[in-house]
């Protein structure tokens, strides 16, 4: 008798080895579901490394790394971790260690060499742009303004516009702080565009003056042109056009930087380049990641309203990383390559 009863533990024992672990019962259905011959020695969809996710210190990289990591976890079913980190040091232990995995809002022009050595390694890579834009500073007007002048799309139409807008005074310009370059920039391009005479240039002392200038204009309903950037909370708080800047001319852009510019030319801002940056090993290890992240790129819109909700009494990075997977499923799922029916 205890010879049989340890013959039914030891044939339960083969049983339960022999059985596939969930995670191969993911593999072996995903595969199925594909066409492919599905084998136990199929590969992990998230790999065999940790799936670390940079969160940098600014608002919409933070938002990012944290919607990413809920959407991964969703998707994919991979087991994410969000860790703090700054721009270089990110990139330089990526180029190194191949940790942290994913960076989802890298700058790489801002650490170029950091960027480069890991490139020459082939430890890191970009798989995707970050933002569906790729030009991220410009000039706006209000949409009262632009309701009162339909026509008025484009930077190069102001100087038609604008006596048409104010007939006795100029309308203000808002820049930026006089240190800052893009003050410089304004107002070079305020004279490639002929304004001198139409436009009125406050520089304000900080950022907090920018945006209260900004915000005391609209709620005025004064007429006003001014220079921002993106992603920002600001242009989703309040309903801006954005000013067509035209082509991007390199040789234009860089009088226009220089404080002595004889001669100023039109010229849209610089174009950045702006990245989902991955581990190489992710490429090769996890190509559905990689492949997902290679479609998933943010309208700028999308961002601004995103960090407009993190501007609200209470709110946190984390909560408004829910409440976007549980509101734009049809955003995240076609980056993710299911769209909802």
């Amino acid at each position: 008798m205890r010879q049989w009863w340890l013959g039914v533990l030891l044939a339960v024992a083969l049983c339960w080895s022999a059985s596939p672990s969930l995670a191969q019962l993911t593999v072996l259905d995903e595969a199925q579901d594909s066409g492919a011959g599905a084998t136990a020695t199929a590969p992990l969809i998230c790999g065999t490394q940790p799936m670390t996710i940079a969160r940098m210190s600014w608002p919409s990289a933070a938002l990012l790394a944290e919607i990413h990591a809920r959407v991964l976890r969703q998707a994919y079913g991979c087991h994410t971790q969000v860790l703090p980190g700054d721009l270089a040091n990110v990139g330089s232990s990526m180029g190194a260690t191949g940790q942290p995995a994913i960076a989802p809002e890298m700058w790489p022009g801002r650490i170029a060499e950091v960027w480069n050595t890991g490139m020459e390694a082939q430890m890191l890579r970009s798989a995707g742009n970050t933002y569906v834009e790729a030009a991220f500073e410009g000039w706006f007007s209000p949409d009262y303004v632009a309701e009162s002048q339909p026509e008025l799309t484009a930077a190069a139409g102001l100087a038609a516009a604008l006596p048409l807008i104010s007939p006795d005074n100029p309308v203000q310009f808002i820049s930026c702080p006089a240190e800052w370059a893009c003050a410089l920039i304004n107002r070079n391009l305020i004279r490639s565009l002929g304004l001198q005479d139409l436009v009125a240039v406050v520089e304000p002392a900080n950022r907090f003056e920018m945006d209260t200038l900004i915000a005391g204009a609209v709620s005025a309903k004064e007429p006003f042109v001014f220079y921002y950037w993106q992603p920002n909370a600001v242009l989703a708080q309040f309903a801006f056009v954005g000013l067509e800047m035209g082509a991007y001319e390199e040789a234009a852009a860089q009088c226009l930087a220089r404080v002595e510019c004889p001669e100023p030319k039109p010229s849209a801002f610089a174009p950045d380049m702006v990245v989902g940056a991955l581990a190489e090993w992710v490429f090769t290890e996890a190509p559905q990641i990689a492949a997902y992240f290679s479609r998933a790129s943010m309208p700028l819109a999308e961002m601004n309203a995103l960090l407009a909700q993190l501007n609200e009494p209470g709110a946190t990075v984390e909560g408004v990383a829910d409440r976007f997977i549980a509101e734009r499923a049809a955003l995240w799922q076609g980056w993710a390559g299911t769209p909802p029916s």
